[in-house]
């Protein structure tokens, strides 16, 4: 039977473990993510978390509170950092994602929109980072809020608006250099927004909608029926005032100036601005009957 809860959601993950395949072979590769994993399972269990699943070499844990989750994720940081000096051990890092919000728990797993703003958290982390969501931050005791600084702002599936993204700081050497926050809505440009026009469609990526999707489902913001489109082929964002489009196809997108210039993406991203012609899956210029426009308007 399905129940509401409001957790903590940590996800923790091996960083580079494709690498440690290639370079030391699939035995003491193994061994050294087994090993990571076993010490991610063992955090959560010290400080009262429940191991949701293990997905090959990440956990997805959850803790009634904001501060049992980050004092599993500072264990985890601090005892994997150890284990790399001892002799014979490969030197391995960690990333860890943290996001405190409502889930659906349906047998021995959770879903919801909570889970995937915690992945978000993950993915923006870097080697031996912490990051948590701004939301997560609120509800932190004064002593743990202060350990905290933000560091970006990030979009996530669901969500219209921006993320802000902080990093706990968990090593005491770090703790001396901590920035003040910093305000990002200040620093990007207001009011500037981006036109996107296709036939008889038209969407605007601004401040007050942050991103817009193109592909063939009719759910996209704008459709745009081909047979080299992707039923959800790229996203364009608006982050800090600039404008980056993603590639999510299987053909790529293709980008062209009212100056000349042309870029290519295939499940990547780049800055666009100025004026121009946006092609899904083939160029297309000004003329043609497939050509997505877009304006960029101060």
């Amino acid at each position: 039977m399905a129940k509401d809860l409001e957790v903590a959601i940590v996800f923790a993950d091996v960083v580079g473990s494709t690498q440690l395949y290639d370079k030391f072979g699939d035995t003491k590769a193994s061994e050294t993510v087994a090993l990571c994993l076993d010490v991610m399972k063992d955090a959560t269990h010290q400080y009262n978390g429940t191991v949701i699943k293990t997905i090959g070499d990440e956990v997805m844990s959850t803790f009634a509170t904001v501060e049992e989750a980050m004092g599993a994720a500072v264990m985890m940081q601090k005892r994997i950092s150890a284990d790399n000096k001892q002799e014979g051990r490969i030197p391995v890092s960690i990333r860890i994602g943290c996001h405190y919000g409502p889930v659906v728990q349906e047998q021995n797993d959770i879903f919801g929109a909570a889970v995937h703003t915690a992945n978000r958290m993950t993915s923006q982390a870097k080697a031996r980072q912490i990051v948590i969501s701004g939301g997560t931050v609120d509800k932190m005791n004064p002593d743990l809020k202060k350990q905290t600084r933000q560091i970006d702002v990030a979009t996530v599936r669901g969500k219209i608006d921006e993320v802000a993204l902080y990093e706990l700081l968990w090593n005491p050497e770090e703790a001396t250099s901590m920035l003040p926050t910093i305000d990002w809505e200040t620093s990007a440009r207001k009011g500037t927004k981006l036109v996107l026009s296709f036939r008889d469609q038209e969407v605007e990526v601004s401040d007050k909608r942050k991103g817009a999707i193109m592909g063939r489902a009719d759910d996209n913001d704008l459709v745009v029926k081909g047979n080299l489109i992707s039923r959800i082929h790229a996203k364009l964002e608006m982050r800090r005032g600039k404008f980056i489009l993603i590639d999510q196809s299987t053909n790529g997108t293709f980008v062209q100036y009212a100056k000349g210039e042309e870029t290519f993406v295939r499940r990547d991203s780049t800055e666009i601005r100025g004026d121009g012609t946006i092609g899904l899956g083939r160029a297309e210029g000004p003329g043609s009957s497939l050509a997505i426009h877009f304006k960029t308007v101060e």
